[in-house]
């Protein structure tokens, strides 16, 4: 779980919303709030070490891998085999991962108590690791809200490869187009879409409240 720095694009991709059965979470940049700028800003003390620290060493793909499957255990340990002279920041990475998952997004969790549970059955498809997500799900009460969520560290397969989005649909006997898909990654969108899911591509310019009632999912 990686939140992309950059703003991304806005999209949205609907179908007619009546025939809207499902609705599938992301978590990260959606749900809650996770930054590794809230643990190494102070471990730095100074930005600039800090952005080269993590646009270089402690990256977004090498994360990835342990969404992917990958133990932090031996992510850490490839990583400071590569970068010996940072061996110390590196292991903060996961040592101090709590600090990095600051709080929920209030604004949107708060929205998930609202759907009509005669209409609408609530799932959670992420980009976590499966070693750090049980964290996350003792901390936030709200994951109570969801009948079904899909981690990728568990299934060691990653959005937005599609066997993870069919493994969702094959596990909790969906279908693409009655369901709708929120991500905050416009990749993860794209392949949402090209498998039949209608979409919203939140980002910080949406209302995700505001848009689902415009929708017709939320009264």
């Amino acid at each position: 779980m990686f939140r992309a720095w950059t703003k991304p694009y806005f999209q949205t991709n609907l179908r007619p919303v009546m025939k809207i059965k499902n609705i599938i979470f992301d978590f990260g940049g959606v749900l809650v709030d996770w930054n590794p700028r809230y643990l190494f800003k102070d471990l730095f003390n100074d930005d600039e070490k800090m952005e080269s620290f993590l646009k270089n060493i402690c990256t977004e793909p090498w994360n990835i891998e342990q969404d992917a499957g990958r133990t932090l255990a031996e992510g850490t340990r490839i990583l400071q085999e590569k970068f010996p002279e940072e061996r110390k920041m590196i292991q903060q990475f996961y040592d101090g991962w709590e600090v990095m998952l600051k709080d929920e997004i209030s604004e949107n969790t708060k929205i998930l108590s609202q759907f009509d549970r005669k209409k609408y059955r609530l799932f959670g498809l992420t980009n976590w690791s499966g070693e750090t997500f049980p964290i996350a799900l003792e901390r936030f009460g709200f994951f109570k809200e969801f009948e079904g969520i899909v981690v990728s560290g568990d299934e060691k397969m990653i959005k937005p490869n599609k066997e993870i989005y069919l493994l969702l649909l094959e596990r909790y006997n969906l279908k693409a187009e009655e369901s709708i898909f929120i991500d905050d990654n416009y990749k993860n969108i794209i392949a949402a879409n090209n498998l039949g899911f209608q979409t919203i591509h939140f980002t910080e310019d949406v209302h995700l409240e505001h848009r689902l009632q415009e929708l017709g999912l939320l009264d």
